[in-house]
């Protein structure tokens, strides 16, 4: 007799059919559902007759599919003994529902001597849905295991489209849209980390799906490694999405006994198009996933990174000025990058040797520190712990630390190494190291950086280990914040090769892109705002010419960009001229007077039919508008700019806080509107700027538009 095993959230239902004895099935994901009696009278396979040439049996869509017994669709499992026991056919054996909110499967088969737990979790705050499975080796010989899926979700049928990213390094998270082919689709990473080509996300939406409107899923896997994302077609039409690890051959095998957990697979459906399925995910990361010191996050100081600004010149005097330089504009953090430790002069020597260069330092880093602590800011330090270069003290006394392949010459990138942090010894050594020099002095913050991807990566034994360096990561990581549990760490692999749900878990802020030329970065930023609050999004005015792309911004359009963000500035604020230095001192205070908003607020976004970029985000009794125009526009005059968010929302008060670059227009023509906003202001409803629009003028390239609303009462509206 079969059941239904339901999870309910405020938008979100989750059915599922179980029998004793069968494998579940799903029978909805998606809009909630009130009082299902179809589903409850009718089970899956009665509603169904079989089709021609089809096995003589009848099922809905399985929550594990299994390799080898008929199932046409994409195995959610894969697994052998030595080539046998290849074959799988998991039948349920028990359930359990802890709370309203938690369901969790057991599946066995007693032939192949395994069983899995499939665990499903309905967020009641953001109506995510969080999976993820673990696998048990019930035999007594080994198990080799080839795949095992976080979870397999049907979508609902009307998402028959794709939205995912790719990118390289300084051109991060770039958005695309397509329609998934007949034959389904399928994006295997293979870097070792979460990477800039591939991050682990993606988005399934409704063909007639817009920003604002149309129902979408988001996916997105918490794991910094190897991972996999497919959308098979089920014999119905639909796509079941299927994510998890990707295995290296031979990587995993469970002894008797054992056991693997999968990554956790966090989806967001929303009918509100692709931002509302993304605020679900945010929503979730902020009450999740992040873990900031003290239990809550505190104002997002303002950094100054060196890098751009001296790179490994480290000299005493340069980084006291830069230090006086960067306060006297409103910089709350300075963060010293690469160069700090022995024989650092390039990027050929000396990672592995965390302790200050005495040749630079050799006081060590507590007069920097003390002096950047006596302007009133916090001290962050960079380290690239998991890497080791030939060159270095750690290598010459343990060069077998790291990953290599017996037999084949090391493949070095950026003329460096990484180190085997799965073995106990490597770890402590890294631990103990970093220990030191914090516990030291007061240093607030680590930007812990990864810049190369994996290649014969094997360990001790000969088999490779990527994977096992990513569990092995996570607990460094802990054990470091455990031991000083007011440091923040940002995340960091040459830019944003490394963002994801699985560090975010360790960590309080993400490196988006080491490029920080501001037109690049409307799209960087504006593909992880897709994914990511902003608060976690480390955004930087950096120099011009930008270091990545050689091209020059106005400093004022520079800092509207990056005050959509965790705000810094990479560049040698002493070498500013004093207008551009009183510009982005004006531009930190504004986004100070702004990051409450900016850094708690529900985020939105849009692209006009010109191409102009907007950003919302907004509280109950605020909203901060950014207007990006980054290309020549092809009309005379920009229509509304439709901000459906704000239906409903009453009366507003709207003034025009910040702008840069130029107003497309005559010169003898008068900007009365403009004007306006500058002054005292308009009024609007929220009403008309969601069917009306919001007015803008058409501006130049490289142009921005920061504008504010505030609330007001209903008894003044």
């Amino acid at each position: 007799m079969s059941r239904l095993l339901r999870l309910d959230g405020q938008n979100v239902s989750v059915v599922l059919e179980f029998a004793l004895g069968q494998m579940p099935v799903w029978r909805h994901f998606g809009a909630r559902l009130p009082d299902t009696l179809l589903l409850h009278a009718w089970p899956a396979a009665r509603l169904q007759r079989l089709a021609p040439g089809t096995l003589d049996r009848l099922g809905g869509l399985p929550v594990l599919p299994c390799f080898g017994n008929g199932e046409l669709g994409a195995p959610a499992l894969r697994v052998h003994r030595a080539g046998l026991d290849a074959v799988q056919d998991l039948r349920a054996t028990g359930f359990a529902q802890p709370d309203p909110q938690t369901l969790q499967l057991t599946l066995e088969d007693a032939v192949a001597s395994i069983s899995v737990q499939l665990f499903l979790h309905l967020c009641a705050d953001s109506d995510v849905l969080s999976l993820h499975s673990v696998l048990h080796n019930t035999g007594s010989t080994p198990l080799t295991l080839d795949h095992l899926a976080s979870a397999t979700v049907p979508m609902p049928a009307a998402l028959q489209e794709l939205g995912s990213f790719h990118g390289q390094w300084s051109h991060e998270f770039q958005w695309t849209r397509q329609a998934v082919p007949q034959v389904g689709w399928q994006r295997d990473n293979r870097s070792g980390r979460s990477s800039h080509e591939a991050p682990p996300a993606v988005f399934v939406l409704a063909s007639d799906a817009g920003e604002h409107t149309g129902e979408v899923v988001a996916a997105q896997l918490a794991w910094s490694g190897n991972h996999r994302f497919a959308l098979d077609r089920a014999d119905d039409g639909r796509l079941n999405l299927q994510a998890g690890e990707w295995f290296a051959p031979g990587e995993v095998q469970l002894a008797p006994g054992t056991s693997l957990a999968t990554p956790l697979l966090h989806l967001g459906w929303s009918k509100a198009g692709l931002n509302g399925a993304s605020a679900r995910l945010q929503r979730y990361i902020r009450s999740q996933v992040l873990q900031w010191p003290g239990g809550r996050m505190r104002a997002r100081p303002v950094h100054l990174n060196t890098w751009e600004a001296v790179y490994f010149d480290h000299q005493a005097d340069v980084l006291f000025d830069l230090a006086r330089a960067a306060a006297s504009v409103g910089v709350e953090r300075f963060v010293l990058d690469d160069g700090w430790f022995p024989a650092r002069k390039d990027d050929r020597a000396g990672l592995g040797d965390w302790w200050p260069d005495p040749a630079k330092y050799p006081e060590g880093l507590g007069p920097l520190i003390a002096h950047v602590h006596s302007l009133g800011m916090e001290f962050g330090l960079w380290v690239e712990p998991e890497m080791v270069n030939p060159d270095s003290e750690l290598f010459r006394a343990h060069p077998d630390w790291a990953l290599q392949l017996a037999g084949r010459a090391l493949v070095l990138g950026r003329n460096q190494l990484v180190l085997d942090l799965s073995r106990p010894e490597v770890s402590a050594y890294l631990f103990d190291k970093l220990h030191a020099v914090l516990a030291a002095h007061p240093i607030a913050y680590l930007k812990w950086d990864m810049n190369r991807i994996f290649a014969h990566a094997a360990g001790q034994d000969g088999r490779l280990a990527m994977r096992s360096q990513i569990p092995a990561l996570y607990a460094l990581l802990e054990r470091l914040r455990a031991a000083h549990p007011q440091l923040e760490i940002e995340t960091c692999a040459s830019g944003g090769g490394r963002a994801d749900l699985g560090m975010l878990r360790h960590t309080q802020r993400l490196w988006t892109s080491d490029n920080n030329d501001a037109v690049s970065r409307v799209a960087i930023q504006s593909g992880a705002a897709r994914l990511f609050p902003l608060e976690l999004m480390g955004s930087h005015v950096g120099p011009a010419p930008a270091h990545a792309t050689g091209r020059s911004q106005s400093m004022a359009f520079r800092c509207a960009v990056a005050c959509f963000g965790h705000m810094g500035v990479e560049a040698d604020v002493r070498q500013l001229g004093e207008a551009d230095r009183a510009t982005l001192a004006h531009w930190i205070a504004l986004h100070k007077s702004l990051r409450e908003v900016l850094h708690s607020g529900r985020f939105s976004q849009g692209r006009t039919v010109d191409g102009v970029v907007w950003w919302l985000v907004q509280t109950a009794g605020q909203a901060v508008l950014g207007v990006f125009t980054v290309s020549p526009p092809n009309y005379s005059y920009q229509p509304g700019l439709r901000l459906p968010s704000l239906a409903g929302s009453g009366a507003w008060q709207a003034r025009l806080l910040g702008s840069a670059g130029q107003a497309r227009a005559r010169g003898d023509a008068p900007d009365v509107w403009g004007d306006a906003l500058r002054s005292g202001g308009g009024r609007v409803q929220g009403e008309e700027l969601a069917q009306v629009g919001w007015p803008v003028p058409v501006m130049h390239p490289e142009s921005a538009l920061v504008y504010s609303f505030s609330s007001v009462p209903a008894s003044e509206g």
